[in-house]
């Protein structure tokens, strides 16, 4: 069943909005509103803001909003069940029981214990008589006693069922060993076997320390069919997409960046030596969902990735997917070693740091890249290679970096600064007048402005969407105006979004409960944000007069799309006369 409204109103009331926010983010005063960078999304001057009257927030950037529960969803990656529950509990209220409960909310529960008993286990193997050559393997890495210990390093044995037999004993079902990942099933006999077997284990930490997955790296590298590193596969509480390795740690560094890296041990080495802010990615190229998640703990990320081809298109891939994430990108490019974790064992910590110094701006990576594609012998790769980089300065803000960069690409291919210079104020005229074009057409379609930013809602009439939308903000904010709302309906709402938040204020109104943003059910993240965003565009007076307004632009148009038949358009004229003689 979903929970009494009675009850979200209490876990509102006993979770201030602007105390749960500030948990994530700083935020400063300005008039009546609380303002600060928005956790979602990378920024440099403050758009995100809390009205703690209203127990709202929205981002004037992304667009983000709603109430508190929406931001736990947004900021933990949860349900709202499970948003509402986690608030709760942040309250000290208890839960009322109910099937979702029960079914999910345990099950997750479940699966995090499960998860730390396994963790439990694999590390105990490690030290166990069975574990004595992955343990010599790992301290043959490098790996300290004080490194295996932090990271949970652990041993998963060489047999088909040590650690099912170990959480069965523990009283975990079949089901639940099934749900967890950890295990295989035999097509054969439906039998339960370990999924990793004979694998130095790494466990996969979130960023609340829970322990949701597993990587493994195989002992036996003689067993060419196996994989050299086997993850958890997707579970109700592992999504390789929407974390990354080491971040419960890295997240707490006072360095001031992030460094991103592609695998445990380079992960792991790092903070051995010192440099607390490194993570990995989990057995798959950076996402978009990643790079938010980098974003929430810093505005900086080195990244440093094998040197090899396969490292540098994933580089090549990364650096715009930060980018639009609001991150500064620099490149450290290895020397002398494959990856961090073989150069900091030949030259320690201090050389790293001066490496680290010399990273390069995501620009001089990228010009070096263009410019190892062509051979500056050749006049038409020469002129190549100049546009492709004059293109690429062409794309940057600052004339200072056009400038600086434009130097250095043309003494680097011997022609004059100013022939470079007129090369990049082309790509850059070019460029703006594409971007001129393309708003020219956005701004010669007003009705598409009109429409939410959210493909996912559409409307289908914008005359009545625009009164319905001035409706709600006014009842949103003068909740007495629902007193006189008359014979509107839900169903009479062009917009189906708009009519069932119309229907549940109508109701919360009529049980005495309050009437806010926050206490809405039953909608998505961008049906929040949508609607946040239109209390905080409209403006205007608030009074019935308003409100009778917008109900007349509401019902006659749905009057008019109920319009089908010649009876029907001679009725509607008709009346049309009577109400012209009446106002004669």
């Amino acid at each position: 069943m979903a929970f009494p409204p009675a009850f979200i109103d209490e876990v509102i009331a006993r979770n201030p909005i602007e105390d749960v926010v500030g948990q994530y983010v700083t935020l400063k005063r300005s008039g009546s509103n609380l303002f600060g960078l928005c956790p979602f999304h990378g920024e440099k001057t403050a758009s995100f803001s809390v009205t703690p009257d209203k127990g709202m927030f929205y981002c004037f950037g992304c667009h983000k909003g709603g109430g508190v529960i929406n931001f736990e969803m947004e900021i933990e990656g949860l349900s709202y069940g499970d948003a509402v529950r986690a608030l709760a509990k942040r309250a000290g209220l208890e839960v009322p029981e109910d099937e979702q409960y029960q079914s999910r909310y345990r099950q997750q529960e479940r699966l995090w214990a499960l998860h730390r008993e396994a963790a439990r286990f694999f590390h105990s193997q490690l030290y166990a008589p069975v574990g004595a050559s992955a343990l010599e393997y790992a301290r043959g890495r490098g790996m300290t006693q004080t490194t295996l210990t932090k990271f949970g390093i652990g041993y998963a044995p060489d047999s088909w069922s040590d650690l099912v037999d170990v959480l069965r004993k523990k009283g975990y079902t079949d089901q639940e060993l099934r749900d967890s990942g950890l295990v295989t099933v035999s097509r054969k006999n439906g039998n339960l076997f370990d999924r990793f077997r004979d694998r130095l284990m790494f466990p996969i930490i979130d960023v609340r320390g829970n322990v949701i997955g597993f990587g493994g790296r195989i002992m036996n590298d003689r067993d060419k069919e196996a994989a050299k590193y086997l993850n958890s596969p997707e579970t109700l509480i592992f999504n390789k997409r929407k974390n990354l390795f080491a971040l419960n740690f890295a997240k707490k560094s006072k360095l001031g960046y992030l460094i991103l890296v592609e695998g445990y041990m380079d992960a792991i080495a790092l903070h051995q030596y010192g440099f607390d802010c490194a993570v990995a990615s989990l057995g798959t190229a950076l996402t978009e969902d990643g790079a938010a998640l980098l974003s929430r703990y810093t505005d900086q990320v080195v990244l440093i990735y094998d040197g090899d081809a396969a490292g540098q298109n994933a580089t090549q891939r990364a650096i715009p997917i930060l980018e639009r994430a609001g991150l500064q990108v620099k490149v450290l490019k290895m020397r002398d070693a494959k990856d961090p974790d073989e150069f900091l064992k030949k030259y320690g910590a201090d050389r790293f740091k001066l490496l680290l110094e010399e990273s390069a701006s995501r620009v001089e990576y990228q010009l070096a890249a263009i410019l190892r594609k062509y051979d500056l012998r050749d006049d038409d790769q020469k002129v190549k290679y100049l546009q492709e980089s004059a293109d690429l300065i062409g794309s940057l803000p600052s004339a200072v970096q056009r400038d600086v960069y434009g130097g250095r690409v043309a003494e680097t291919a011997k022609i004059s600064a100013d022939a470079m210079h007129l090369e990049i104020e082309r790509a850059r005229k070019r460029r703006a007048y594409q971007e001129k074009k393309k708003q020219e057409k956005i701004d010669l379609a007003p009705a598409r402005n009109l429409q939410p930013k959210s493909r996912a809602i559409r409307y289908t009439n914008i005359k009545s969407a625009m009164a319905e939308e001035m409706l709600l903000s006014l009842v949103l904010r003068e909740s007495a105006l629902l007193d006189h709302t008359g014979s509107l309906t839900p169903e009479m709402f062009s917009s189906q979004l708009l009519g069932r938040v119309y229907s549940q204020l109508k109701q919360r109104h009529e049980q005495g409960l309050e009437v806010s943003v926050g206490a809405l059910a039953d909608l998505t993240p961008e049906e929040m944000s949508h609607i946040a965003g239109i209390l905080q565009r409209q403006t205007g007076p608030v009074n019935e007069q308003a409100m009778q307004d917008c109900i007349r632009t509401i019902q006659s148009e749905y009057q008019a799309s109920k319009v089908t038949t010649e009876d029907d358009l001679l009725a509607v004229r008709d009346r049309l006369k009577e109400r012209k003689g009446m106002k004669a």
